[in-house]
């Protein structure tokens, strides 16, 4: 059952929203405003997840690879929490950098201190934790 609301903008965000709705490709207002509902959602569900929830997160980590034994370091880390890596995948980005995108699983507090032990470690140049969900809670 879907239900209509109404939202009142002013005028100047309005216009910003909608070029964010045009640029991302969303086929309405509507859409658009589901997928900022249900991304507040899941921040939700992470920031309340009980220590024994099991929660999954996308780590993206870009670095060089020609960086003293940063590649080394960062599968130690890896084997070190075996269990929580569901997968990892590496692209060569250019001659020197490398991407690595990890599917973590676990407890919240155990995936997120993986994901920033990741991303801190020395060498690293960019790195993002993005908590994900089931999306059963959202339908």
């Amino acid at each position: 059952m879907i239900e209509r609301i109404g939202v009142s903008l002013e005028n100047d965000l309005l216009e910003q929203f909608d070029q964010l709705i045009a640029q991302k490709g969303y086929a309405s207002r509507s859409e658009a405003i589901r997928d900022l509902i249900r991304d507040a959602l899941v921040q939700r569900q992470w920031s309340a997840a009980t220590s024994r929830e099991e929660q999954v997160a996308v780590v993206t980590l870009v670095y060089d690879h020609d960086s003293s034994s940063l590649a080394q370091k960062l599968a130690h880390i890896q084997h070190e929490n075996h269990k929580a890596v569901v997968s990892a995948l590496h692209v060569h980005l250019d001659e020197h950098s490398c991407l690595e995108v990890l599917v973590l699983r676990g407890r919240a507090r155990e995936v997120l201190r993986m994901g920033e032990g990741l991303i801190s470690t020395k060498g690293v140049m960019h790195g993002k934790v993005v908590p994900a969900t089931t999306g059963q809670t959202l339908r």
